[in-house]
């Protein structure tokens, strides 16, 4: 089944492509997007498609901040009963577990993951889609707006240490500074935040626990996933947990809120297996982190679950055909 969002994840991109010279309405047709379909917030999109526009829309502006600018049209949580939900949480942190838990009813391509640790959290994000497509402006939209649904809740206290890429920089990071006004570390292992953690846990004082409730009634009927979602929720769940050597199969199924046992056997019932997950992800993250030539092959394995860079480089050399060293000469030419 083809990974699905709402057309309101993409709120602002008429806007901002007919101010940046582009039109909208054709570009939307070259990613295989109906427009209508983009004015109607609550509409399915393709998450694939929603990727393809954005990237195709910022090179054909020689726009680089396209994505970002999207998130600054943000004032607030946007509408719909998800959104609301979400606006009247107590604390970003239970913000935070609700656009988790409802995912299905969002981006189901967003992948969230808050690691504590001690006086600060990391909060990671990635867009999990097939293979090849690229998501560099689609993780600057999600960051973006991540950060703008921080101020918004938490106004002049929203004060975030760090601000993480993992893909390269552009060459003009002025809009970047002003937008997030933090440090920003691209070619970084992860795409998120690092905020203080007392800044989760701050009293929203817009909270409304009847409201959410009440909206939590409604959305528990339509979040519902799929057999066939059970693969993309593993391999999300690996996207984020791999790199902080986590991604065992106790971990995974914990993650997800599964037993063990009930993981795989969802996984079953899709055709796939928590060994064949893992692989798929290793491989597409070692093309991720092997294009960075700020990685030693070293930092590389253990990223990927490797403790021995000679396992690395066995289970690199059978994956691709050639050593991490001639895999990274190759592709350097």
């Amino acid at each position: 089944m083809e990974t699905m969002l709402r057309a309101a994840s993409l709120s602002g991109y008429f806007d901002v492509a007919r101010r940046s010279g582009m039109n909208p309405v054709e570009l939307a047709q070259q990613a295989g997007i109906d427009a209508a379909a983009l004015a109607n917030p609550d509409e399915r999109i393709s998450a694939a498609a929603a990727c393809r526009i954005l990237e195709l829309t910022a090179e054909k502006a020689s726009c680089p901040t396209f994505a970002l600018q999207m998130a600054e049209t943000r004032q607030k949580f946007g509408t719909g009963l998800v959104n609301v939900l979400l606006a009247h949480k107590r604390t970003m942190r239970e913000v935070l577990l609700a656009a988790v838990e409802y995912r299905h009813l969002l981006n189901e391509a967003l992948a969230i993951h808050v690691e504590d640790a001690g006086e600060t959290v990391t909060i990671r994000e990635e867009i999990v889609v097939d293979p090849g497509i690229p998501t560099n402006q689609a993780i600057e939209l999600a960051v973006g707006v991540l950060a703008r649904h921080a101020s918004a809740l938490l106004g002049d206290r929203w004060k975030p240490r760090s601000v993480h890429f993992v893909h390269q920089a552009p060459a003009d990071l002025t809009f970047h500074r002003r937008f997030f006004g933090c440090p920003l570390e691209f070619g970084s292992d992860f795409n998120g935040l690092v905020c203080a953690a007392a800044d989760l846990d701050y009293p929203n004082p817009a909270a409304d626990p009847e409201l959410v409730r009440y909206a939590e009634s409604l959305a528990d009927t339509l979040n519902v996933s799929g057999v066939h979602s059970a693969a993309l929720e593993v391999r999300k769940a690996i996207y984020l947990l791999l790199p902080l050597e986590q991604a065992t199969v106790e971990r995974v199924a914990a993650h997800l809120h599964l037993s063990v046992r009930t993981m795989q056997r969802q996984l079953g019932l899709a055709d796939t297996s928590f060994t064949r997950l893992i692989e798929e992800v290793r491989s597409e993250l070692a093309v991720r982190y092997m294009n960075n030539p700020r990685y030693p092959i070293g930092r590389v394995s253990n990223l990927l679950g490797y403790s021995q860079q000679g396992s690395f480089t066995n289970w690199f050399s059978a994956r691709f055909g050639m050593t991490p060293r001639d895999w990274r000469n190759s592709h350097s030419k």
